[in-house]
């Protein structure tokens, strides 16, 4: 018995972008845990389970990423389902984003982030990761498919064709630093948004770990500061202000990694959605629209006024 007790009840979470099946359980003991599986997906859907390398990650990378990761305490497969045992991080917390929890879970991600911070990390973890990033908008002008980005302001698409005729130099030029990116390096979530973490009084907690990869800190930063502003918290530069007062970061590569952030939802807010996904075209074409603000306003780019145009 992997948690030590019978499950006297188990209540269904909801609230993921993934189809994953997640309970809050209550065990005849009084205790907790929080159960997360995988299934045999129907046909032709196009969700694709990371089951395995989450439950590896947090077996072998714990003493890098405790206390913000939920304690691990097991998993098994059975009839093609793949099941993870978790600490139970409770409800959700955000949103909203408040100033107070904005500001905590960015200090506390940065507290993360420091405490790998040029330390040798497992040579299991993907260095490369990042740097798939770095040719999003080259690609899309080269294939042409950046009219198709253009597209999503449907009256204003000449307008955003505009825009991002005069904007995608300095895209491109930033985006291809990450191909350059140097340590030190850290320890990076590679997913963190709102509906990963939990945020316990100053602490931020994270789970959903397949993704873990070594790169710079960076990229993690810029990534969720775009994410809680376009959930209607505060502005990216402020989460990254209050993340800075704990760990001071490159501006060089917060400009890369907002560069290819961008473009990575640039290149895909446009296409079809994913069958089993329905929700997450919409919010890829949010955080498009957040990074190409913050973008703008970093840059001193024009004002991305044909943005207004484009639907969630």
């Amino acid at each position: 018995m992997v948690l030590g007790s019978r499950v006297a009840r188990a209540d269904r979470v909801y609230g993921g972008y993934a189809p994953s099946a997640t309970f809050r359980l209550k065990l005849a003991d009084g205790k907790r845990a929080f159960f997360k599986a995988s299934y045999p997906a129907p046909k032709g859907s196009g969700v694709r389970w990371f089951m395995d390398h989450e439950a590896r990650n947090y077996r072998t990378l714990e003493r890098f990423i405790r206390p913000w990761a939920p304690r691990f305490h097991g998993s098994f497969a059975r009839d093609g389902w793949h099941v993870l045992l978790l600490e139970d991080l409770g409800p959700r917390s955000v949103p909203p984003w408040t100033s107070t929890k904005a500001r905590n879970a960015a200090r506390s991600y940065a507290r993360f982030h420091r405490k790998t911070w040029g330390k040798r990390l497992p040579r299991s973890l993907s260095r490369t990761d990042y740097v798939e990033y770095a040719k999003f908008w080259r690609t899309l002008a080269k294939t042409g498919e950046l009219a198709r980005t253009a597209s999503l302001a449907g009256r204003r698409a000449a307008d955003a064709e505009e825009w991002l005729a005069v904007s995608l130099p300095v895209l491109i030029a930033n985006e291809r630093a990450l191909e350059r990116a140097r340590p030190p390096f850290a320890l990076l979530h590679f997913d963190t948004r709102s509906d990963n973490v939990r945020i316990h009084g100053d602490r931020l907690r994270i789970f959903d770990w397949p993704f873990a990869s070594a790169g710079p800190a960076e990229f993690d930063v810029v990534a969720f500061c775009q994410a809680v502003a376009a959930e209607g918290g505060p502005t990216a530069e402020r989460v990254l202000g209050w993340y800075e007062e704990v760990l001071r970061l490159r501006p060089e590569m917060v400009d890369a990694s907002l560069a290819g952030i961008a473009g990575y939802f640039a290149d895909r807010g446009w296409r079809p959605p994913i069958e089993g996904l329905p929700r997450v075209r919409s919010w890829q074409r949010t955080q498009l629209k957040e990074c190409l603000h913050w973008a703008a306003r970093r840059f001193d780019l024009p004002d991305p006024r044909w943005l207004d145009a484009v639907r969630d």
